[in-house]
This record gives structure tokens, C-alpha cells and sequence, in this order.
């Protein structure tokens, strides 16, 4: 037990410190090559075309000036730590030992590879957001950066279902529940959710917090169903994400975007089925998946009663409009995403 917890806790603490490191050099390109929308707030509103003024005033000085892409930080601590001690673990045993390696076929290959390719999808939408596109000045529409997450998100839930022969996803309480050819659009469906979160990047430190709590629980739940890859994996991705976040609390230095998110999103997606806690995702990730249901509503909303329910969505900007500072908002969600995390421990460990 002392040597699966060294090797879940080490990999953390030096991804950790290598994103620390590694951020100035970040930032300074970032800064030097000016990466960051060349016009705040949104043209478009939630659903329709009538514009964001709220939000616009809300966020008329935070978007310019405010490099994108600080989710390199994640990305290049998560995988210099992953090459590290896979190298560490080659070199002093003769191959990966898989005793300080955690990078693993069973565990850790799929959401790694699902990590890399989120991270090139997102980069490349940021380089439009970035090189101030005339057609597209708010970055790509969702659906274009949907698309290929969802063709590869396809092709993890079929070699999930053909290859491993996955179809059942556990039902806390009630047990293992098989559904069949099913299992692919239901992964599907839940990538997508998670990708539409990715709105939870709109205020300093928040999505680097909630997504910290989120990938902490998935870690301990695996770590004590003794999935110690996995587990390892999912607290590397924390430490970058704490790396992260030390910069990016107010005043952040830069913003997570979708470098970073797509990459998080393919990861968790596929780290929770992985881990059995794939019904457990609205607790776990309790702030993104609100995040996401109150985005329907205010779409709904507008579109069949044609007034809204919140001042502006998401529902983090709502309380910006009422009045509410930014860092009260940010650690108030931080605080309902650890109870609601240790809730799904618990229903996964008692479940």
C-alpha cells in the first residue's frame, strides 16, 4: 500500500513543480506573440444572434490583454511527467516495471491518448480565436471543434465495446446494468456534455478549481478500487491543474481555453468509464454539468416563452450580474464542488 501511494503522490507533486517552472516560459511567448482575442465579450448571444451585452460589459476588459492557451501548462506537465517516469522506470529496471511507471495499456494508454488529442483539437481553435479570423472573430462555432472530439470520442467508445468488451456501466445501489450496442452513443453522449461545460472558463481560477476537485475524486475512487494507474494519471493531471491555477487566480496571468479544456474533457470522459463512475459525473462534476443544465434552460426559455430566467448564462455570470464579485463566485463554486464531490466518494465506495 506505502508504494502504490508513493507512486500516486510523486508523479502529482512533480508535475506540480515542473508547470511551475515551465510557466514563465509559457508566458512569455504567450505575451510576446499577443495571444489573446483581439475584441472582448462575445458577437453572439446564448442560442441566438441578438449579442451578449451583459456579459459583454461584464467582460469588456478581461478577454484582450489576457493570453489564451494557459492550458500548455496542463498539457506539458502532464505529459513531460508522464515521458519522465516512464523513462526513470525503463532505464532502471530494463522496460516499464510498472512500479513507479504508470503508463499502462490497461489503465492509462486510452485517456492519455484521448488527453493529446483534445489538446491538439483545442489548440487549433485557439489559433483562430488568436489570429483575430474576420468570419469567425469568437473562435470556431461549437460544432467545428465538436465533430472531430465526437469522430474520436466514437472511435475510444468502440474499442471500448469491440476490443475490451465494455458494455456495462455500474448504477450505484442497483448494480451493473449492459447496454449493449448502446454503450457507444451513451459515451458519446456524455463527451458532449462535458464539452459543452467548458463555458465554466469564464471567471479567474474557476475551471482550474473545479476541475481539480473533479480529477481528484475520479483519482481516490480508483486509487481505492486499486486502479493505480489510472489513479496516478488522474493526480498528474491534477498537479498540472494546480500549477495552473496558481497563476490563474485573480489577476490571471492567462486563460485555460480550450488547449486545455478539450484535453480534460476526453480525459475525464474516458477516465470515468474507466473508473465505473460515469453516473457518478454529476456529483463529481457537479459545477460543469449545472453549468450545462442551465444553459438549456436559458436557451429553452428564450426560445418557446421568449424571455430568459437568468440575467445571463452561464449561471456564474448571472451572479456576476446581480452584484456578486468574481473571487466570491470562484470560491463559492469551489466549496459546492468539494461537497458534492465527497458525496459521489461516498455513494461509490458504499454504492
Amino acid at each position: 500500500m506505502e508504494l502504490d501511494i508513493i507512486k500516486v503522490i510523486t508523479p502529482t507533486a512533480v508535475s506540480f513543480f515542473l508547470g511551475i517552472a515551465i510557466t514563465p516560459i509559457v508566458t512569455h511567448y504567450l505575451y510576446k506573440y499577443k495571444c489573446w482575442k483581439k475584441r472582448a465579450g462575445n458577437t453572439k448571444g446564448l442560442g441566438d444572434e441578438s449579442g451578449t451585452p451583459i456579459f459583454n460589459e461584464l467582460h469588456k476588459e478581461k478577454e484582450v490583454g489576457t493570453p489564451r492557451m494557459g492550458g500548455l501548462v496542463v498539457v506539458a506537465s502532464v505529459c513531460i511527467t508522464t515521458a519522465l517516469f516512464w523513462l526513470v522506470s525503463y532505464f532502471s529496471t530494463g522496460g516499464p516495471s510498472g512500479e513507479i511507471d504508470f503508463l499502462s495499456r490497461t489503465q492509462t494508454w486510452l485517456p492519455f491518448a484521448g488527453f493529446l488529442f483534445g489538446a491538439l483539437v483545442g489548440f487549433m481553435e485557439d489559433l483562430t480565436v488568436i489570429g483575430g479570423s474576420k468570419r469567425f472573430p469568437d473562435g470556431l462555432p461549437f460544432i467545428y471543434r465538436a465533430i472531430p472530439v465526437l469522430v474520436f470520442g466514437a472511435f475510444i467508445a468502440w474499442w471500448f465495446y469491440a476490443k475490451l468488451g465494455m458494455s456495462e456501466i455500474f448504477i450505484p445501489f442497483y448494480g451493473f446494468m449492459d447496454l449493449g450496442i448502446w454503450f457507444i452513443p451513451f459515451f458519446l453522449l456524455v463527451l458532449l456534455s462535458i464539452l459543452m461545460s467548458g463555458v465554466i472558463d469564464g471567471i479567474d481560477g474557476l475551471s482550474g478549481g473545479v476541475l481539480s476537485v473533479t480529477f481528484s475524486s475520479i483519482g481516490l475512487i480508483a486509487f481505492l478500487s486499486s486502479q493505480f494507474d489510472a489513479s496516478a494519471f488522474s493526480f498528474v493531471i491534477v498537479g498540472g491543474l494546480l500549477a495552473f491555477l496558481w497563476f490563474n487566480i485573480p489577476p490571471a496571468r492567462f486563460y485555460l481555453t480550450e488547449t486545455g479544456f478539450i484535453a480534460l474533457a476526453l480525459a475525464l470522459t474516458i477516465l470515468a468509464f474507466m473508473t465505473n463512475t460515469v453516473i457518478l459525473l454529476p456529483l463529481l462534476a457537479f459545477i460543469p454539468f449545472m453549468t450545462v443544465i442551465t444553459n438549456i434552460i436559458q436557451i429553452l426559455s428564450k426560445k418557446i416563452r421568449g424571455k430568459k430566467v437568468f440575467l445571463v448564462a452561464p449561471i456564474h455570470h448571472h451572479f456576476e450580474a446581480l452584484g456578486w464579485p468574481p473571487y466570491k463566485v470562484v470560491m463559492r463554486y469551489w466549496i459546492i464542488s468539494v461537497i458534492f464531490a465527497f458525496i459521489g466518494v461516498i455513494v461509490a465506495l458504499v454504492g
